[in-house]
């Protein structure tokens, strides 16, 4: 069951931090490892880092413990895993090498 509430503290969180092409994926039916996607877009390195912490800030704040994280800002790539929620911050080049927009094309779009 997709959690909307958390899924909301999240998205408002990359909002805050001027993230784009945030796009929520339902991918309960097509993966055992997670419930929902959620795949961000930033600028630079700097706004990548600043994703990723104000994630990890209100998540904390919201009593969701952090299960993984991988990546960082310098690499163009982070993954913050939820459990039920996986977050992926990404560069546009990173976004577009990994291309998971497509790979994960049978998924919901969450509204």
């Amino acid at each position: 069951m997709i959690k909307t509430k958390e899924l909301d503290i999240i998205c408002d969180a990359l909002l805050d931090r001027k993230g784009y092409n945030i796009k929520k994926l339902d991918v309960s039916e097509l993966s055992p490892l997670c419930d929902a996607f959620v795949i961000v877009s930033g600028s630079n390195k700097n706004q990548l880092q600043a994703l990723c912490d104000v994630v990890e800030e209100k998540c904390r704040e919201s009593e969701m413990p952090l299960k993984e994280r991988e990546g960082r800002a310098e690499s163009g790539w982070i993954l913050l895993d939820y459990g039920d929620i996986v977050v992926h911050i990404f560069s546009s080049e990173m976004r577009e090498f990994y291309n998971l927009d497509h790979t994960w094309k049978d998924a919901k779009v969450i509204a």
